[in-house]
């Protein structure tokens, strides 16, 4: 078993920074987002909603017509169509290699071309190679299982489970991309640093779109921490990762009070959690 960081609170909050008298919608961050299908279009709805209760200056959507006008209906100050972004989130709910369309095919080839951070999640797994800026991918066992088919460090989704940590950093190492390995413990490494746990949250997280919700948190956090990820790369990229799950995870205790919980309840304890984390911890530099 890989020696692994244990990410708390206080790790989490030292990562936050509140808005300033001198920010805009444009310093605190803009979040591309590409996700969503026709067949599931509410991984779009959850994970802008995420991204927007955890932050994120401005949302741009790209996606299919069903969940554009399901994202608008619920979330009218995003954007739609293409624009400057400081960071991209692709993947959730969309078709995988084999059933994408051309489109489709386009708004994955335009996130990861960009030059700008990926967080790239299912169905964008395959295309992490084509990228031109650090990555961090969100996967769980068998989605890891998958994308380490084709390279060295091929694992099975059970051997992935046996040792979550060390699987994350061989495939960290493997993909050069940060790995958010989503789990009851959720493990993130960066390629060569020592992996990172982060076990904050409850049981009851394991529910439909509940990973939706995390990709848009995480793509706030990355969109808003870009001068960090200038300056320490993958290193920052899973710390900003390690705070996103940690975030999570504290949203789904909060939302639960020891009951289910569906996914949208996350994102709506998401700001509270935030303020708390704010309150009692200090700010990284920008």
């Amino acid at each position: 078993m890989t020696a692994e960081r244990v990410w708390t609170a206080d790790d989490a909050a030292r990562m936050l920074r509140a808005p300033v008298a001198g920010d805009d919608k444009y310093t605190r961050g803009v979040l591309g987002v590409a996700t969503g299908s026709e067949a599931f279009p509410g991984a779009a709805v959850l994970g802008v909603e995420g991204a927007i209760r955890a932050g994120a200056g401005m949302v741009r959507y790209l996606g299919p017509a069903t969940p554009t006008g399901l994202v608008l209906h619920r979330r009218p100050e995003v954007v739609l169509g293409e624009g400057r972004v400081q960071a991209w989130l692709v993947g959730s709910g969309m078709p995988g290699a084999a059933d994408r369309t051309q489109t489709d095919q386009q708004r994955v080839g335009l996130a990861f071309n960009d030059g700008v951070p990926v967080v790239a999640d299912a169905g964008a797994l395959d295309r992490i190679d084509a990228a031109t800026a650090p990555v961090v991918i969100t996967p769980h066992y068998r989605e890891l299982e998958r994308a380490l088919d084709r390279s060295s460090a091929a694992l099975t989704a059970a051997e992935i489970a046996a040792d979550a940590s060390t699987a994350a950093a061989r495939a960290a190492e493997a993909l050069g991309v940060t790995v958010l390995l989503k789990g009851a413990t959720t493990y993130v490494a960066a390629p060569g640093a020592e992996p990172i746990s982060v076990a904050l949250g409850t049981h009851w997280l394991a529910t439909a779109g509940s990973g939706d919700v995390l990709g848009g948190i995480l793509g706030a956090f990355v969109a808003g921490g870009t001068d960090l990820i200038g300056q320490r790369g993958h290193d920052a990229l899973a710390e900003l990762a390690a705070t996103a799950a940690a975030v999570h995870g504290l949203a789904g205790v909060a939302a639960s009070a020891g009951g289910p919980i569906a996914a949208l309840d996350i994102a709506h304890a998401v700001p509270a959690v935030i303020a708390g984390l704010l309150r009692g911890g200090g700010n990284p530099p920008r």
